[in-house]
């Protein structure tokens, strides 16, 4: 019970503030080329597979580790001087964020679908590397001695603030604008969402700076092109390798990319789905931005406690079974029709398992992550993750439309997907076991 105690005290960190700000940042542009893009292409009649694919500007986050070594290395002028090197590159990114979103308005699903598809990649890419920044951010706040205790609330709280700018604060916010009984024209609300961006780079300048910790650079006298690969491209990869073993490092990659692709391919046509099957836009905002979003938060740090305590594969391993199983009950509502308690229901189950799953997997990347190629590795790892999710995901449109729109088939399928993830998660779990026999401790980087 003591224990217990401890670990809910470390949780009155001041700087989990600045954690959860920057979860709300890397969750709300998901809003605005997921939530909203999407409405707002079905209210213009446009199919499930137009929907399905123009969610490929995605793959951008899948390859996000080509350029994380320029956001750990390359200084913005003033911004890095003045904020630091991550915070810098963080108000930079949100800038380019207003910009495509007041862009986006200008745009139409019909009339300029070209623009409007460029202008979400535009969000995306700006997104991307902002979660480079964020990432390291996160970690550089903290000491390689308190990750024991404060990387998984870390985690946690990254996890609430994602889900506060997808879900309960950001996305049911411009749901709710765009819906009945406001009735904002889905361009009106880019404007708003824009708007609020300033509002978070305010609060992003309070921040406190991360710690400064450099590697060993080729010196400006000496340049040469080989030397700037080596430092900034394959310094950080080979590290990793050579820290892990080639087997168990090839083991968590794919397990990562394996892991969250039924999850990935029920998130992408879930609103579809729900309109689909009757409920207005006005619900969708209460149930699933709202109350789902705010249900994520709490299960985030019951998440973590969890995993705290009895270790995060054991808890990836429980989380994705019930991730998995979770989907079928999406399967329910598709026969049942649209009952909000079940719809209620879905959501709490399905929000929980997702909480807890990926507290698990941000803290597992977190502590593979090397405190001197911080942004890098941690974006190689979520590169391939999001590899999965984003670009096979995009198919997930026309895999309905080839199944005749069967939406319970469909999300049986997305359980099913999730199974060969958690026999690698077996896997890692014995070839971890078999690098702390050889070495005497995990393979964690100072």
């Amino acid at each position: 019970m003591l224990a217990f105690t401890s670990s809910l005290q470390a949780l009155f960190d001041r700087r989990f503030l600045s954690v959860f700000l920057l979860g709300f940042a890397s969750g709300f542009p998901w809003v605005l080329h997921g939530s909203v893009l999407t409405l707002w292409m079905q209210s213009e009649g446009l199919s499930r597979s137009a929907i399905g694919y123009i969610g490929i500007v995605t793959a951008i986050y899948a390859l996000k580790w080509t350029w994380s070594p320029l956001v750990d290395k390359a200084r913005l002028p003033f911004l890095s001087a003045r904020f630091g090197q991550y915070r810098g590159w963080l108000l930079g990114m949100q800038v380019l964020l207003i910009v495509f979103t007041w862009l986006m308005s200008e745009a139409s699903p019909r009339g300029s679908l070209v623009v409007l598809g460029s202008c979400a990649l535009g969000i995306a890419l700006a997104s991307a590397t902002q979660d480079i920044a964020v990432d390291a951010y996160r970690i550089k706040l903290f000491t390689v001695e308190e990750a024991a205790t404060k990387l998984a609330y870390s985690s946690a709280l990254s996890t609430a603030g994602w889900w506060s700018g997808y879900g309960f604060i950001g996305g049911a916010l411009a749901l709710y604008l765009g819906g009945e009984n406001v009735g904002l024209s889905w361009p009106e609300v880019y404007r708003v969402c824009a708007a609020l961006w300033l509002v978070v780079m305010a609060l992003l300048c309070l921040a406190p700076r991360e710690r400064e910790e450099s590697v060993a650079t080729a010196s400006a006298t000496r340049f040469s092109v080989s030397a700037w690969f080596h430092t900034y491209i394959s310094a950080p990869f080979i590290e990793f390798f050579a820290r892990c073993g080639a087997k168990l490092a090839l083991g968590i990659l794919l397990f990562l990319f394996s892991f969250r692709i039924g999850e990935a391919l029920l998130g992408d046509m879930s609103l579809v789905f729900y309109r689909e099957l009757g409920f207005s836009t006005d619900q969708i905002a209460l149930y699933q931005k709202f109350l789902g979003g705010l249900a994520t938060v709490v299960f985030s740090l019951v998440g973590a406690v969890i995993n705290t305590h009895y270790g995060v594969l054991r808890g990836m391993l429980v989380g994705g079974i019930a991730m998995a199983a979770s989907n079928l009950m999406y399967s329910v509502m598709a026969l049942v029709g649209p009952a909000p308690w079940l719809f209620m229901l879905t959501l709490l189950i399905d929000n929980f398992c997702a909480a807890f799953a990926t507290v698990a997997v941000i803290t597992f990347i977190s502590y593979f992550t090397s405190r001197t190629y911080t942004g890098s590795q941690f974006a190689l790892m979520t590169s391939i993750a999001n590899f999965g999710r984003t670009t096979l995901a995009a198919s997930s449109g026309a895999i309905v439309d080839a199944m005749g729109g069967n939406w319970p088939l469909f999300f049986v399928l997305t359980a099913v997907i999730v199974i060969p993830a958690l026999l690698l998660l077996v896997w890692v779990g014995r070839l971890l076991q078999a690098h702390e026999s050889l070495h005497g401790s995990p393979p964690q980087a100072r």
